[in-house]
């Protein structure tokens, strides 16, 4: 801080650029000069870290790698306006000096960066509902949001499944069909609607089904509609382990950047979150409802640390114990529920000889007793957790695993009965097929989810705030109340109803489609019930670790679908019906194309397929993450030292507010 001839202070910016060091310039040396920059508090604790100053041919270096990184634009550069004008200005100056080759390289790298911004921008632009889920957050807040995100997110992902299944197996079945007769509509007069419900008649023999894909006049060794069959497959369950996988460590990576160290600052919020590029007043209202819940998140996170940081060690030990039997009653009802189910499947498996309706009954009887124990159980896990005393955010991940776990678990228990009976030729004769009637289980679960999703919307929450608006005054009905759109169960059946589509998609080729259709339909169901029939959540919450757990789950329901899918291979016999009917075993397809190869082609293969391949490529992953381990600890440390950073800067800032009052009380004081 300097003082003018004519008597007003002066003051210059500092710019930091690597932790504790600064970058020294010809606007700034003068402020080094001065005094007031040893009694600085960044300045004291770098003399008692850093005993040794950097040199000025090193500042000189940064300078210079500050100045001239084609990768950054000038206007992120953590730097003053007066120090961007001096880098714009010495810019080219810099480019003489360099290569025609270096200036062309970074050119293009400008060009392409730009290129990409705005392909992204124009892809975003691009992207379904954004307007309607802008409304949404402004009225019911980030996680209501987050829940609408990851439903287009599956969406999505089912188209892109739709078409690697419509140009690898529908396609070539469709084109070279051997007999048009077999894959022709067989007629809708017998179609009743029992078979839509079930995905018997004309659906069992439709492409809905596997029984439909046979190899027909495609039947080239390499090429045929058996490999082209299981490389569809096999492409669907591949992109989707990569595309869940990368979503999950995205989320995690900024979980981890704003996780429990992430002090959210309320002063920027109030003074600096406003937008005012807005014109209309309805985003306006938008944007006001955004801050407030953002503000009463942050403010609750808050209370619930001051609350902990309170409890004594009689309160902890009384909560340790409390934890423990709610858990325990967590375990019996998960038991109950298990047992539930096995008794609902083993009963539908009776012969049914009644009338069709109660026939349809019996069958999608475990489907019913799943869904009534997965919206029951969830519910109770939620009032559970309240009673844990843990903060919102925990308690909701919290009701999320339990409710996942009975989810899957109760999936996985329907399954590994069902693979039994049709293991089983005694139980299951009246089969011709039983990859058709694997497939139909997966139908039904299907069909089920998207009826329970209309009953729900129509049947109960509808009515429901009809009840409420109109006997408003009535104290049941108060008590009652609108209901709350809940997050973590209605992930939960969209998590469950994509596991259900990755363990059925290679019975049911079309499944994916299915899906679609049910989750386009499930958005704007779900878009009316809550706009129409909730209410805002009373108490908010993070949506960067739920993300997480979100995309988590649903690679749990991938690896479940992956396993299934090895079993039923190893426990089916593909010579019923099919494109490997005629085959003993699904890869022998693959094999018949590997033998007409030539000699090198067979041999990189053999290697590729032997234990000394996948020793070397074990050996590569662990170098690799090894490399990112150290990567990552490297920025562990320099996030670290950039918070210290920030500390000290605001410790500058206070100290020369205070100098600065100091110094104009004594310009104001009479001479």
């Amino acid at each position: 801080m300097m003082e003018r001839e004519d008597g007003t202070p002066h003051f210059h910016r500092l710019t930091s650029v690597e932790s504790w060091s600064s970058d020294l310039s010809s606007d700034s040396c003068e402020y080094y000069q001065t005094e007031i920059f040893g009694l600085l508090p960044s300045s004291q604790a770098h003399r008692r870290l850093h005993t040794e100053t950097i040199t000025d041919d090193q500042d000189q270096s940064l300078l210079d790698r500050v100045s001239w990184n084609p990768s950054v634009p000038l206007r992120d550069l953590p730097v003053c306006l007066q120090v961007k004008r001096g880098i714009r200005e010495r810019q080219p100056l810099q480019r003489r000096s360099i290569g025609y080759w270096d200036s062309w390289r970074r050119s293009q790298q400008k060009t392409r960066q730009r290129l990409k911004e705005h392909v992204g921008g124009a892809l975003s632009g691009l992207l379904p509902w954004r307007h309607m889920l802008l409304k949404i957050e402004g009225q019911f807040g980030v996680g209501v949001k987050a829940y609408f995100i990851f439903l287009r997110y599956l969406l999505c992902l089912n188209l892109l499944y739709c078409v690697i299944i419509a140009g690898s197996v529908l396609i070539p079945t469709l084109v070279f069909a051997q007999d048009s007769r077999t894959h022709s509509s067989v007629g809708f007069q017998n179609f009743s609607f029992k078979d839509f419900f079930v995905g018997s008649g004309v659906l069992e023999s439709s492409p809905v089904f596997h029984s439909f894909y046979t190899r027909g006049y495609l039947d080239l060794d390499c090429l045929n509609t058996p490999i082209l069959f299981f490389l569809g497959m096999i492409s669907v369950l591949f992109l989707s382990i990569i595309l869940v996988v990368r979503r999950t460590v995205v989320g995690y990576k900024h979980s981890w950047l704003t996780g429990n160290r992430f002090s959210s600052n309320l002063s920027y919020k109030v003074f600096c979150g406003w937008d005012f590029c807005i014109q209309s007043p309805q985003a306006a209202s938008l944007k006001q409802n955004f801050i407030r819940n953002e503000l009463r998140m942050d403010l609750e996170e808050q209370t619930f640390q001051q609350r902990v940081q309170q409890r004594s060690l009689k309160h902890w030990v009384q909560l340790i114990f409390l934890r423990i039997l709610l858990n325990f009653l967590v375990l019996v009802l998960l038991g109950s529920s298990f047992v539930l189910i096995y008794f609902a499947i083993q009963r539908s498996r009776v012969k049914c000889e009644n009338h069709w309706t109660v026939c349809l009954f019996l069958e999608y009887l475990p489907p019913i007793a799943m869904t009534t124990v997965n919206y029951i159980l969830p519910h109770v896990f939620s009032k559970i957790s309240e009673f844990e005393d843990y903060s919102l955010t925990i308690q909701l991940n919290l009701t999320l695993i339990r409710s996942i776990f009975l989810k899957l678990a109760s999936l996985g228990i329907y399954l590994f009965f069902f693979i039994n009976a049709l293991a089983s030729q005694d139980q299951y004769k009246h089969h011709q097929c039983k990859e058709n009637a694997f497939g139909k289980e997966m139908y039904k679960l299907t069909i089920f989810n998207l009826v329970e999703c209309f009953f729900n919307a129509f049947c109960v929450a509808y009515p429901r705030m009809l009840l409420v608006k109109k006997f408003s005054s009535s104290k049941l009905m108060q008590l009652l109340g609108k209901k709350q759109f809940e997050i973590s169960f209605n992930v939960l059946d969209l998590v469950n109803s994509q596991t259900v589509t990755w363990v059925g998609v290679f019975y049911c080729p079309l499944l994916p489609a299915i899906n679609t259709v049910r989750l386009l339909l499930l958005f704007y169901v779900k878009k009316f019930t809550v706009v129409r029939c909730c209410v805002p959540p009373q108490r908010m919450f993070r949506t960067a670790s739920s993300s997480v757990l979100f995309h988590f789950m649903l690679l749990l329901g991938l690896f479940m679908a992956v396993v299934t899918l090895v079993v039923n291979i190893n426990r089916f016999d593909p010579a019923g019906c099919g494109p490997f009917e005629g085959n003993g075993n699904v890869l022998n397809v693959t094999r018949e194309c590997i033998n007409t190869l030539p000699d090198p082609v067979k041999t990189t293969l053999s290697y590729i397929s032997s234990e000394a391949f996948a020793f070397a490529l074990i050996l590569a992953e662990v170098v690799i993450l090894t490399s990112y381990v150290s990567r990552r600890r490297a920025n562990r440390k320099a996030i670290e030292r950039l918070k210290d950073m920030l500390v000290m800067c605001s410790s500058d800032k206070r100290f020369l507010v205070k100098q600065h009052s100091t110094i104009m009380r004594r310009q104001q004081r009479p001479r």
